[in-house]
């Protein structure tokens, strides 16, 4: 896109906003939201991932500027432009510092600089985890708390521990990798990361369907949601797996609970979808694990839905915190 085009019309001073954009690996989700937290204006579309950086980040620039256009956008004065990325993302400097080969040639991009000169915007990105936490801290089930756990139970396992509205990155910025978290109900099992025993092999959704063929399950279950549907129907190997990962992912929690003392906990991702059985794991594994002084913690259902990391993203410019440094 040109770099110099103007996207964003002037709006009208005082009533502020800041887009938001959620960008992984299949979709990029983007939002106008407003400094309550309400989204205004959404559109998205396919990740170019496989055409690379540029291509991606003109995508993101598409949106904007489509956003940009809506008549709520005129009504605004828009402040930046926040971003909940794929990859180890520096706070500070909005560039991505390693990731996957999930987007080509991502590792390296400066989405500051790149985005700047397409959209004439301020920017500020987090990891896509970490803005997630942050719009369920800004605006979600953890509203008004000052620290806040959230772990994200999906294809992965991540998280984001935040204080004040603040995602604690961490010294090398890969703070979040709860997924990678020792879990003594996955001695041995293979993880994603090359090595065993992590919370994500066992109780993220793919590692519920390995456990369950290795229990000897069906092989024709082809996923974890079709396990769960037979868990409850009352297939004792699917119920077997779904509740393994339940367990280890409150175990989990309850230990992570321990070292961090948060006020509030926030399950979401697609395993918070599996009902009741996959919640009562849950909460006996932290039970099991939490110290007395923590029991009373509750776990909390995230409460954003799909537009958690973009309501996040946009909050990098919008939710109040005692310092918008990152850390």
């Amino acid at each position: 896109m040109d770099n110099a085009t103007a996207l964003v019309r002037p709006g009208i001073p005082g009533r502020t906003a800041a887009f938001g954009i959620d960008l992984g690996g299949t979709k990029i989700a983007a939002g106008l939201v407003d400094a309550t937290g309400t989204v205004l204006a959404t559109a998205s579309v396919p990740t170019p991932a496989t055409a690379g950086a540029r291509a991606v980040l003109d995508a993101v620039a598409t949106l904007v500027a489509e956003l940009s256009a809506t008549e709520a956008a005129a009504r605004l004065h828009v402040t930046g432009l926040g971003l909940g990325a794929a990859g180890v993302i520096d706070p500070a400097t909005a560039r991505v510092l390693s990731a996957t080969d999930t987007i080509a040639r991502w590792a390296g991009t400066d989405l500051a600089a790149e985005l700047y000169t397409r959209t004439n915007l301020p920017v500020r990105a987090v990891n896509d985890v970490h803005a997630h936490g942050l719009g369920e801290a800004w605006c979600g089930a953890a509203a008004g708390k000052a620290n806040v756990l959230l772990l994200a139970v999906g294809t992965g396992v991540g998280g984001s521990h935040l204080l004040r509205g603040v995602p604690q990155t961490g010294a090398h910025h890969v703070g979040g990798h709860m997924g990678h978290f020792a879990s003594p109900l996955a001695t041995s099992v293979p993880c994603s990361c090359g090595r065993t025993g992590h919370l994500e092999a066992i109780a993220a959704g793919p590692g519920i369907h390995r456990n369950y063929l290795r229990l000897g399950g069906d092989a024709s279950v082809a996923d974890t949601r079709e396990l769960t549907a037979r868990a409850y129907a009352g297939d004792a190997l699917a119920l077997a797996a779904l509740r393994t990962g339940a367990l280890a992912t409150g175990i989990a929690a309850g230990s992570l609970a321990n070292i961090l003392d948060p006020e509030a906990i926030v399950l979401s991702g697609g395993m918070s979808g599996a009902g009741t059985l996959w919640w009562d794991g849950v909460r006996e594994g932290f039970a099991t694990e939490a110290i007395d002084p923590l029991a009373h913690l509750e776990l909390l259902p995230a409460a954003l839905g799909n537009d958690a990391a973009l309501i996040g993203a946009a909050g990098l410019f919008l939710a109040p915190t005692d310092s918008k440094e990152l850390s």
